[in-house]
């Protein structure tokens, strides 16, 4: 801050106009707070010396040059002297003159020789996971330390000095890096601490690894990376936003507001219709406004990719070497470039993370047929064990059969069988109570041939089986049935998110052994609309809703029935990326027809006036001449996930968001704001809406108290009048009285 003289600053306070500064050079000279000083009368409060609380100061000043990193001490550095920092791990006594400490890193950690008195006692009473630097010299061990892995747990430092950079706190909430690991919450609310464990850090370089390998390869076969506006419209696209306000109100004094993007699909879809970015990529943070969940939270990132001139229908069948038909036959929609440039990403992931080379084209599976085999739209097929429609029973009789496909209505009975050596580590009861729509059976000598007569679900249909076939099961054998649409909607139908469950329980149990060998999987051909999703029911209002987004395009082969109206059977040039039965991508070929884009939103969505006008830019740029087009996202995340093999996605973020209510532990997020800060959004909070009504309901209570006064002062008054008028009309009778008394006694007098 600039210097002012105490002459000027007499001056300051002489000025008769202190509100008014002349002399600009004095007020450039001069700061709000040194004003503010002088004409003020308070002298500035004591500031007390610093004292440390504990007794153990933190270093501060000159101090040795760290040398290496703990994993980089080796065997080959025996005799040399070396400085390395870390955090103190743990202390031991061997005797007098004898005291063994171990100090660590995010990645490594290294024991400590001391034959150093004193300085061994001070460093005993120094409080775990402190920072301290070390001075000595590299020696070998001569035992090496259990579970050795790496060279640094070949040596150990012969200390010869020892530094207290950072004292921590004498007892911590929890400890890392010890077996028994602290709750989660407990962890969660301490995240920096947290951090510190091995795993966790592990995690976040792995991520990192991640990252570069995935922006090396996108820039490497012609993708150009481009930030995308985090601060967006609102649209009506996809599932419950996040809502930004400003101190900018509309022309009514309405309130205005920015939306966080679920993901960057309309500025993406832009910028491949400008012709100046025809590859973009970007490593995306996008939001929603759900329930937060094991594998999802309130913000999280995505893999972020759009192509121009994709395919519009499937690609020409590739030829193998044998002749036959190669693997891309089976993709049966358009953008086969993506599906090309997402399975190349994937491959040199798992080559580079885990050292795993994945072979040959990824299995593609329709929708339809995903829902009726594994009862989900993301299935996994690392365990066989089906969800069948009751017609596909290898045993059923002829005229069984028939009469399913004759039924007309609109249901049908799925089965999934699990075998007796399974069945038997299961607790069949508990499982039937987790659902009430699903039955079970379990198979004896006595109805291998007659199961299906003993279900509620089975028995009316009146099934029969040709005992002449051999049985589709075995005595010990659990026969599970449900009822479901015949055309499949949803994610899932209720025996495939039982079979999930039955897979859990039985790997837990080492009765399903899962191969190490990850099973991707592409899904295609969803229906291009719903009315089953229930994370966009809230927006669509019984409504159909886009599976994926409005943008995406129909198969070619539909198009026709689509154009007609006939939207029920319309499926989409959509394409999901599952792995081990995780979605872990999603994309499509997008509508380049303006056109045929609006009809969709307002005659199909039935969006109105309003909603469409929220796409006026993207309408607009498709009439500008935008290529064919298509691109996916892939969960940044869930992948990372996967890759560290943890439960959650919480593992491999620096600073997550609690499971269910995503709120940020560590940085107490969400708060709330005051009514002051409020106002200036043109916003009020519920709870000064509620002390607003309060007040409006005492000022409407007093106002009646004062309409009822006013009633009965005027009552009062009516009646004082009638009072006073029947006095006055008295004392007027009794006048005249007196007067006719008077003139009769004067009568009287005379006579």
């Amino acid at each position: 801050m600039s210097i002012i003289s105490s002459r000027a600053l007499r001056s300051l306070r002489a000025c008769p106009k202190c509100s008014v500064i002349s002399n600009s050079r004095i007020l450039s000279a001069v700061g709000p707070r040194m004003i503010s000083r002088a004409n003020s009368t308070i002298s500035p409060r004591s500031i007390k010396p610093y004292v440390p609380k504990s007794g153990r100061k933190a270093h501060h000043g000159p101090r040795a040059k760290i040398t290496h990193d703990i994993q980089d001490l080796s065997p080959a550095l025996e005799n040399q002297k070396v400085v390395v920092a870390g955090w103190l791990f743990s202390q031991r006594r061997a005797s007098e003159n004898l005291h063994f400490f171990t100090i660590r890193s995010s990645t490594s950690s290294v024991q400590l020789v001391s034959r150093l008195k004193d300085a061994s006692q001070e460093l005993m009473e120094w409080p775990l996971e402190s920072v301290v630097l070390v001075e000595g010299t590299v020696q070998g061990r001569k035992q090496k330390a259990k579970g050795a892995s790496a060279p640094v747990d070949e040596v150990e430092i012969d200390l010869s000095k020892i530094t207290l950079l950072n004292p921590a706190d004498a007892q911590l909430p929890f400890y890392p890096n010890r077996p028994e690991i602290a709750n989660e919450d407990l962890r969660n609310h301490h995240r920096y601490l947290d951090l510190r464990r091995a795993e966790l850090a592990e995690n976040l370089k792995t991520r990192s690894k991640v990252a570069h390998i995935v922006r090396n390869y996108l820039h490497d076969n012609g993708f150009t990376e481009v930030e995308t506006p985090i601060l967006l419209n609102s649209s009506p696209e996809g599932a419950r936003e996040f809502l930004v306000p400003t101190r900018t109100p509309s022309s009514d004094g309405s309130p205005r507001f920015y939306a966080l993007p679920q993901s960057p699909q309309q500025p993406k879809q832009l910028l491949i219709a400008s012709g100046a970015i025809p590859r973009y990529y970007q490593i995306a943070k996008c939001f929603r406004d759900e329930d937060g969940r094991k594998d999802r939270q309130p913000e999280f990132t995505q893999i972020d990719l759009e192509m121009a001139f994709v395919d519009g229908s499937a690609p020409n069948a590739a030829i193998a070497k044998d002749g036959s038909a190669g693997m891309r036959s089976t993709w049966a929609i358009g953008g086969s470039q993506v599906r090309e440039i997402i399975e190349g990403l994937v491959k040199k992931i798992w080559k580079d993370i885990k050292g795993v080379d994945l072979e040959g084209w990824f299995r593609v599976m329709p929708y339809d047929v995903a829902m009726d085999v594994y009862g989900s739209d993301k299935p996994d097929t690392r365990f066989e064990m089906y969800t069948l429609p009751i017609g596909y029973y290898p045993t059923l009789s002829d005229a069984s059969l028939d009469k399913i496909l004759l039924d007309q209505s609109p249901s049908t009975v799925e089965f999934m069988i699990v075998p007796s050596h399974q069945a038997e580590g299961l607790d069949i009861p508990s499982l039937a109570k987790s659902s009430q729509f699903i039955d079970y059976i379990k198979i004896t000598d006595k109805n291998i041939y007659t199961w299906q007569n003993e279900s509620v679900l089975t028995a009316p249909i009146g099934l029969e089986q040709d005992k002449t076939l051999p049985a589709g099961v075995r005595p010990g054998d659990v026969v599970w049935v449900s009822r479901r649409k015949k055309i499949a909607e949803g994610g899932w139908t209720h025996l495939g998110r039982l079979r999930v469950q039955i897979s859990e329980i039985l790997s837990s149990k080492g009765l399903l052994q899962l191969p190490t060998q990850p099973h991707f999987l592409w899904i295609t051909q969803f229906p291009l609309f719903t009315l089953a999703d229930e994370d966009k029911a809230q927006l669509s209002k019984g409504r159909y809703a886009s599976t994926h987004h409005p943008f995406t395009s129909p198969m070619w082969e539909d198009l026709e029935d689509l154009k007609k109206g006939k939207v029920d059977g319309v499926r989409g040039q959509h394409y999901d990326l599952v792995l081990n039965g995780q979605e872990i991508g999603g994309g499509s070929v997008r509508i380049h027809d303006a056109e045929l884009q609006e009809w969709v939103m307002k005659e199909v969505l039935q969006l109105d006036d309003e909603e469409i006008g929220r796409f006026d830019h993207l309408l607009k740029a498709l009439r500008c001449g935008a290529p064919p087009h298509g691109g996916i996202a892939l969960g940044f995340d869930r992948l990372v996930s996967i890759l560290c093999e943890t439960k959650s996605i919480r593992e491999v973020i620096a600073f997550p968001k609690s499971g269910t209510s995503g709120i940020d532990p560590v940085f107490r997020s969400p708060s709330i704001s005051s009514d002051e800060v409020l106002k200036e959004y043109g916003l009020t909070s519920l709870k000064g809406l509620q002390k607003q009504e309060v007040k409006e309901e005492e000022v409407e209570e007093i106002e009646e108290k004062e309409k009822d006064k006013a009633v009965v002062k005027e009552k009062i008054v009516e009646e004082d009048g009638k009072i006073k008028k029947s006095e006055k009309v008295l004392r007027e009778e009794q006048e005249k009285e007196v007067e006719v008394n008077e003139k009769e006694r004067i009568v009287v007098e005379e006579k």
